[in-house]
């Protein structure tokens, strides 16, 4: 049987504060990390077929720039390579989308949106 951590207990004993999780953003934690959600989250359909998320229902186009393409390309093979993880760049780009609006704050959101100018007359 695996042993929990208690994690209040190591941050007292170090005479630290928890206060919430910290993503892994880049670099090998942000590949490890991105790796680990593709083994949990994938599942091969009831019918066959590329493994999924189940909870993916929604079917979009979604425009890219040549670019982006090859940069998820690169990416979802390193991840092939380094660790055996089939992933299409498309549902690289999906996963990566989701993580990063459940990370974005309403005050960030703002700062993409720029107010209207008003028409004169």
């Amino acid at each position: 049987m695996k042993r929990q951590l208690d994690m209040n207990k190591i941050a007292a004993r170090l005479g630290a504060e928890r206060r919430g999780k910290a993503p892994a953003t880049g670099g090998y934690f942000g590949a490890m990390q991105l790796v680990a959600d593709v083994e949990a989250r994938f599942r091969v359909p009831a019918g066959g077929g590329r493994p999924t998320d189940p909870r993916w229902t929604e079917r979009r186009l979604l425009p890219l720039a040549p670019r982006t393409l090859e940069r998820l390309e690169a990416i979802a093979a390193k991840v092939h390579q380094h660790e055996g993880v089939n992933v299409e760049p498309m549902q690289l780009a999906a996963l990566l989308l989701e993580k990063t609006t459940e990370q974005i704050s309403e005050d960030e959101v703002k700062e993409f949106v720029r107010p209207r100018r008003r028409a004169t007359r």
